[in-house]
């Protein structure tokens, strides 16, 4: 299998999404760590974050940094910082490997992220609406603007989306 290559393009924006390790769902449950974990990232890089949706298991994340080589090295110390910091009790019980034990990892964090360099505005455009949409999508709500864990309400006040925008309350029942 080839080797996976990143794309490092400077003024370019990249979609990002990170999973947790064995789809745990703690980020709800430690959002307040999570916000600390991007603040004390963008002490240390020079990026701008474009858009955001936490889920309880995973998040995405369009990020437009001033060097594209440092987008790699910004998710990773998201993850540092969080991981550093939550507590035992959130990830103690689940299984990982001898191998990511001997390395000193913590299951909280699938190793790898998913990235995709955004080619345009309406690349963009599209993946901010995935990213906003997503809570419907998995079921968590119904009407996107319900989702408080987003940037939607933002991209509101802005005027960019309506604020009944992924609002499918009428036409679903998940129940």
């Amino acid at each position: 299998m080839p080797d996976y290559k990143r794309i490092f393009l400077d003024g370019y924006s990249y979609f990002i999404t990170v999973v947790t390790h064995q789809r745990n769902p703690i980020l709800i449950e430690n959002i307040e760590l999570l916000r600390e974990s991007f603040r004390d990232s963008k002490k240390r890089y020079d990026y701008k974050i474009d858009g955001v949706v936490v889920l309880p298991e995973h998040f995405h994340i369009i990020i437009t940094p001033v060097s594209s080589q440092e987008y790699p090295y910004i998710i990773k110390a998201i993850k540092q910082y969080f991981s550093k910091h939550c507590d035992e009790n959130y990830y103690a019980h689940l299984y990982q490997s001898q191998s990511r034990r001997d390395k000193g990892y913590k299951p909280i964090w699938q190793k790898r992220f998913f990235e995709h360099t955004i080619r345009d505005e309406k690349d963009f455009l599209l993946r901010l609406d995935y990213m906003h949409f997503n809570p419907v999508k998995h079921h968590l709500v119904t009407r996107t603007k319900d989702w408080e864990y987003s940037s939607f309400s933002r991209f509101v006040n802005d005027g960019y989306y309506d604020e009944d925008w992924g609002d499918f309350s009428e036409e679903i029942d998940f129940e």
